[in-house]
């Protein structure tokens, strides 16, 4: 993840939490505190410091920026401070110079960010002590490909995208697992976007024959899409993926239109208290703060488990599944999470629910 460049270096300040306990955990939090990200580093901030401060553990800050060659001073930072395990990192540009270190250390890090597959590659190569809350960057086009298989194999199928890297690679890994299955879109198109109107494409691909269309673009495109068809009379479920999860602006989108994405975490009943504790305290439970706050969790579970045990507390982070406030997570041996977060959903009533499994 390349943010926050140009950039200069932030001073690497060690900030531990108002109260030491020699005898509980000491927790690295490594996220960025200036710049344009810093939104994020505070959403990071929140949710970590919101489950080590319950727990009554030491909090160490490592501002983070993200710029190439920073991670071995971060590593220095969280080795200076004697932490026993560490979350946050935003960015891959951290990670690649602050494993090797970290893992001479015996430190695990958590990433609540970073999707690299080539990184995670890396990591496992060199006996990097990395894992990630993150999905990987190929989880998002195995659950649309899931859905798609599951839900439209027997429609008209058509795949549009953008024509940015996101959504062209997005959709060409889409259609290469849909051909593999003996499954061929009747139409396939890049689109224009950031137009005002998209009538010549649903035109298009009511002449295809198309019922169902994957999009691989935003969330104004698709919006403009739903409402274009609607007003020609075109019957189409359009489907987005996480880039979907964006401002209902500028226009509303229609209610029916299917995202694969990320769930809202905070809308979890089961996460009803933590969210109540965070606003208490100030924190919009919102991006990354959940996540933190689960990544924070896993940590100290597995410090405690290691307990007095010989084995570095990596080797008790794998396997086991981990209660946290966005579910139940586990670390399976390529250090990803075992089950993919994504999720089929549905604008309802402006907001995205669960989808209903489609009808027999």
């Amino acid at each position: 993840m390349n943010i926050l460049r140009g950039l200069g270096f932030l001073p690497l300040l060690l900030i531990a939490a108002g109260e030491s306990h020699a005898a509980g955990l000491t927790i690295g939090v490594v996220a960025p505190q200036e710049g344009n990200f810093a939104n994020l580093g505070a959403q990071i901030f929140a949710g970590a410091e919101g489950k080590i401060r319950q727990n009554g553990d030491t909090i160490v800050r490592v501002p983070e920026n993200c710029e190439e060659n920073s991670g071995g001073s971060v590593a220095d930072a969280l080795i200076a401070a004697k932490v026993q395990i560490a979350v946050g990192f935003l960015c891959s540009e951290t990670l690649e110079g602050a494993l090797p270190k970290l893992k001479d250390a015996n430190i695990p890090a958590i990433s609540v960010s970073v999707r690299s597959r080539i990184l995670m590659e890396d990591a496992l190569k060199n006996g990097w002590p990395f894992y990630r809350l993150a999905p990987s960057d190929r989880a998002e086009a195995a659950k649309i490909i899931e859905v798609i298989l599951r839900d439209w194999s027997a429609e008209p199928i058509a795949l549009v995208e953008d024509g940015t890297i996101h959504g062209r690679e997005l959709t060409e890994a889409v259609r290469n697992a849909l051909e593999e299955k003996g499954l061929k879109p009747v139409f396939t198109d890049t689109y224009r976007p950031g137009q005002e109107q998209q009538i010549g494409l649903v035109r298009r691909l009511k002449r295809a024959g198309a019922t169902k269309v994957f999009v691989g673009g935003d969330r104004a495109d698709i919006t403009i899409l739903a409402r274009d068809a609607a007003a020609e009379k075109i019957p189409l479920t359009l489907m987005g993926g996480d880039a979907m999860r964006a401002a209902d602006q500028p226009l509303p989108l229609a209610d029916g239109v299917l995202a694969v994405a990320l769930p809202e975490y905070a809308a979890r009943p089961e996460a009803a208290a933590v969210v109540a504790t965070l606003r208490a305290a100030g924190a919009e439970p919102e991006g990354y703060t959940l996540p933190a706050y689960a990544a924070t969790e896993v940590a100290i579970k597995a410090a405690q488990d290691a307990g007095g045990d010989e084995r570095p507390i990596a080797q008790h982070l794998g396997g086991m599944p981990f209660d946290t406030v966005v579910g139940p997570v586990s670390f399976d041996a390529g250090h990803e999470l075992t089950d993919n977060p994504y999720q089929l959903q549905q604008w309802r009533s402006g907001m995205f629910v669960p989808a209903a499994p489609p009808a027999e």
